[in-house]
């Protein structure tokens, strides 16, 4: 005898409660670069809590390794398996030469305050960039600051000749390649996975980061001499899948938008005092790690090697590239004069 299953009016009911609410939400998948608790967390946790307060749409994180390294992240993204990728222009650099003009060391000013002001008013940033990245299939939601960039070496250092012979670990850029050969190091791309190894084993002696991301990532224990050479920011942007957002209805735009914005306000909060909280943290953990702030006569040695690498820059990237880079001092002088 067959067995048979009947659905009663309240599971009908249901049901098609069920598929009307489906047809009215979604759930997007967002992929960052970072660990858990770090910057780019911070921001993906903000926008996924305003999105999901502000409606019936839910939004699944995935942290750094769960989906694979950058590149696959932001394949994913392209091909539309991911709505919402985060990544810095360090890896975006490859579909995006133009995004590479964060490595013109000694570009962007040191203080957190004119940064902060920069982001929020460049032309470059807002008008300049979103088309490029369009270009790539890509909606470039927001670019934000993450922190002043820190090196960490097998030994103190604070000249060009202290670095010659030292692998420093760089994301794969060939901008960042360019600032680190003329700073005298010898540049060692290698996935962020295998740089706590590769500093452990001695493949390389060096490398490269926001000092939260030392702390975060354990870095200080096996490279523990901190240089603040005072050449750059870590930046990275927040993007959606083109095709993705074009498809959403105005008021799913705006609502992204929003959450973007909501994300944004909240991680700029975040940052203030991060660094100086990361840096007690790695100094009550070890007595090994040396702090090493280069003065400004040690800083001048490095920026004097600068002006090759913005002509580096310029050979890659043409026309379009002189454009922006005027356009990006021109934004930083308005901010650095007020």
């Amino acid at each position: 005898m067959k067995a048979t299953k009947l659905l009663t009016t309240a599971s009908i009911g249901a049901l098609m409660f069920g598929m009307s609410a489906a047809a009215h939400s979604a759930e997007w998948r967002y992929a960052h670069e970072e660990f858990e608790g770090d910057v780019q967390d911070v921001f993906a946790v903000a926008f996924k809590e305003y999105i999901e307060e502000n409606s019936d749409n839910s939004v699944q994180i995935y942290r750094f390794g769960e989906l694979g390294e950058s590149d696959d992240i932001m394949e994913q993204t392209q091909a539309g398996i991911l709505q919402f990728v985060n990544q810095s222009p360090g890896f975006t650099g490859s579909l995006i030469p133009e995004a590479q003009i964060f490595f013109i060391p000694y570009l962007l000013p040191t203080d957190e305050e004119s940064v902060i002001e920069f982001f929020n008013t460049s032309k470059a940033i807002n008008e300049m960039f979103p088309e490029l990245y369009a270009e790539q299939g890509l909606e470039l939601l927001k670019m934000y600051p993450e922190g002043e960039m820190v090196v960490t070496l097998d030994e103190p250092f604070t000249s060009p000749d202290d670095l010659r012979g030292k692998n420093i670990r760089i994301m794969t850029n060939p901008l960042l390649s360019e600032t680190y050969r003329a700073f005298g190091a010898t540049p060692t791309p290698l996935p962020w996975g295998e740089v706590y190894g590769g500093l452990q084993t001695g493949i390389i002696q060096g490398q490269e980061n926001p000092i939260f991301w030392i702390e975060s990532g354990g870095l200080y224990e096996v490279s523990p001499h901190l240089v603040f050479t005072g050449h750059g920011w870590f930046t990275t942007a927040m993007m959606a899948n083109q095709d993705f957002f074009d498809g959403l209805s105005e008021e799913e735009q705006q609502l992204v938008r929003d959450a973007t914005e909501a994300a944004y306000e909240h991680i700029i909060d975040h940052i203030s005092g991060l660094a100086d909280e990361s840096l007690a943290k790695i100094q009550e953990a070890s007595d090994e790690v040396t702090v090493t702030r280069l003065d400004e006569d040690q800083i001048q040695a490095f920026r004097e090697r600068a002006p090759q690498v913005e002509e580096r820059f310029i050979e890659m990237t043409g026309e379009r590239g002189q454009e922006l880079l005027e356009q990006f001092k021109a934004d930083l002088e308005a901010v650095t004069e007020e």
